[in-house]
């Protein structure tokens, strides 16, 4: 009894003494970094098994054409939207800045460079993160509470195989046809408030255009795109497959796919535009494309 009593106020000295509150930190730092190690690595292993089913079999068109028309067709419409206000605030933003340097025509080489190079495929990505991806995370949560993926399991159906794999591929197809609407929206508001509302002149708005955005532009934001639609299908996908148990787990769980994906799409924006420009000054030093 004497030597528990001992060990016990032994451990409450430590508990209660000056480094009490480094050795909480530390802890509490080292169960976030355990925990996120282990999150990577299961995410890992998902993609791996997304990325092996996806190259050894291919899914029904029966399963696929209903989640093609969820992701692309239902999307049209808020990436438009959105696309358009987008372009439309841009002008407003810019032309009484652009005015006092006298260089008002020169709105639409940074309207339009803007809309295909960063904020189409950023914005048509976060649309679809908030509309499809939190969705989707939803309803797989759903059916991982309700143990309809288990029951799939136990048909000898693989789940990642039906589920997720329809959803990977419509997302990664889709995307870049979401940023391209994205971006032509954009630059008709642009050019519909530039020109109409605020009367710049239409020749020099559209020569400056085309003598500053280059098919490179374009090719830039439609690449990036790609790679938001695989961060979006597989968060998604992994946040669903791993929902906890209730109504709370699947709202957290479509919550976490959102938040997650638009952090990964800011992430990656920044690593890709700068392995872009790398690449492209490294071709073309004098700032000249063959795009073009």
């Amino acid at each position: 009894m004497s030597t528990d009593s001992n060990i016990s106020s032994t451990l409450s000295d430590r508990s209660s003494g000056p480094f009490a509150g480094l050795a909480d930190w530390v802890a509490d730092w080292g169960a976030v970094t355990i925990e996120g190690i282990s999150a990577a690595g299961k995410i890992a292993l998902f993609s791996w098994q997304t990325l092996s089913w996806l190259l050894f079999r291919r899914p029904r068109k029966s399963t696929l054409l209903p989640i093609f028309y969820q992701v692309g067709v239902l999307s049209l419409p808020v990436v438009a939207l959105t696309g358009t206000f987008i372009g439309m605030v841009l002008a407003v933003q810019t032309f009484f800045h652009f005015r006092e340097l006298r260089m008002e025509t020169e709105l639409g080489a940074v309207i339009n460079m803007s809309l295909a190079r960063e904020l189409g495929p950023v914005l048509a990505a976060t649309m679809l993160a908030g509309r499809v991806g939190s969705a989707m995370a939803a309803e797989l949560g759903t059916m991982r509470v309700t143990e309809q993926i288990d029951a799939l399991s136990s048909m000898g159906a693989n789940p990642i195989q039906y589920l997720v794999v329809p959803r990977f591929l419509a997302f990664v197809l889709l995307i870049p046809a979401l940023t391209v609407m994205a971006i032509f929206m954009g630059v008709v508001g642009g050019y519909f408030y530039s020109v109409v509302i605020l009367g710049i002149d239409k020749h020099h708005y559209l020569y400056n255009t085309q003598e500053f955005v280059d098919s490179f532009d374009l090719f830039t934001g439609m690449f990036k795109s790609v790679f938001f639609g695989i961060a979006i299908a597989l968060v998604s996908c992994y946040q669903g497959f791993n929902c906890r148990a209730g109504a709370e787990g699947v709202g957290k769980a479509a919550t976490s796919a959102f938040v997650h994906s638009f952090v990964l799409i800011l992430g990656l924006d920044l690593l890709l535009g700068i392995t872009l420009d790398s690449f492209y000054y490294m071709l073309w030093p004098e700032g000249a494309s063959l795009f073009q």
